[in-house]
């Protein structure tokens, strides 16, 4: 499996419902968080691609639920890159209640690689120091 980094969130209020239960759209917000922290982890924040003309606009995304995130639990959000091609990017996700605590909920989203006019790009043409990066965190393939 390609190496999982992990980043924190906070169930607050606003992301409950009467009984105190995540909302099940809150799962997509945290895979950003997971997402975001991974490549600020890996040296290339988000705002730095966008400067660099590099977007990375979601074309699909899925979600399991397994149990309920509660209001005031801390989520621990692991993040990975479960496949890269030459445009393209998948990310997979856990979320669990704590560091390393129950499973809550796994997922995936696919993103293209493009440029600001959403034209695919090639990631390693255009930024090879980021595809070396990213490809150093995958289970050994080379992509």
């Amino acid at each position: 499996m390609a190496k999982m980094f992990y980043s924190e969130a906070r169930v607050i209020y606003a992301d409950t419902d009467a009984m105190g239960v995540a909302y099940h759209g809150n799962y997509i917000k945290w895979f950003e968080i997971g997402r975001t922290e991974y490549l600020r982890q890996i040296g290339y924040p988000y705002f730095l691609l966008e400067k660099e003309g590099l977007w990375l606009p979601v074309t699909e995304v899925a979600c399991k639920y397994r149990r309920p995130a509660l209001y005031d639990d801390l989520l621990s959000i692991a993040a990975w890159v479960d496949d890269l091609g030459g445009a393209s990017i998948v990310m997979g996700y856990e979320i669990r209640r704590g560091k390393g605590g129950e499973l809550l909920a796994t997922g995936k989203s696919w993103h293209g690689i493009t440029d600001h006019s959403l034209k695919p790009i090639r990631l390693k043409k255009m930024m090879p120091k980021l595809h070396a990066a990213v490809v150093e965190t995958l289970d050994g393939a080379e992509k």
